[in-house]
C-alpha cells in the first residue's frame, strides 16, 4: 500500500464514519468506516517505518598514477 492510497482510506473511512446518515440493511456504515480508518492508518504507519527513503551511501573510485605503478582510491560519502 502507497502514502496516497492509504490517506484516501482513512478518507475514506472517516466520511462513512461520521458523515453518511444512510440506513443500510445488513451493512453498517460507521463500522465499515471504521475498518477503512484503520486499514488506512496501518497502511500509512508501515508505508513510513519501512518503505521510506533511506540514506544512501555513494561510493566511487578512481585510479591515480604514483611513481611507477598505480594507486586505487575508494572514496565513501555518507
Amino acid at each position: 500500500m502507497r502514502l496516497g492510497s492509504a490517506i484516501v482510506l482513512i478518507a475514506l473511512g472517516a466520511i462513512l464514519t461520521f458523515a453518511v446518515t444512510l440506513d443500510v440493511s445488513g451493512i453498517d456504515l460507521s463500522t465499515v468506516g471504521v475498518i477503512l480508518m484503520v486499514v488506512g492508518g496501518l497502511g500509512l504507519l508501515l508505508e513510513l517505518a519501512f518503505f521510506a527513503p533511506r540514506r544512501r551511501r555513494v561510493s566511487s573510485s578512481y585510479t591515480e598514477p604514483v611513481g611507477h605503478g598505480m594507486r586505487r582510491t575508494t572514496v565513501d560519502e555518507v
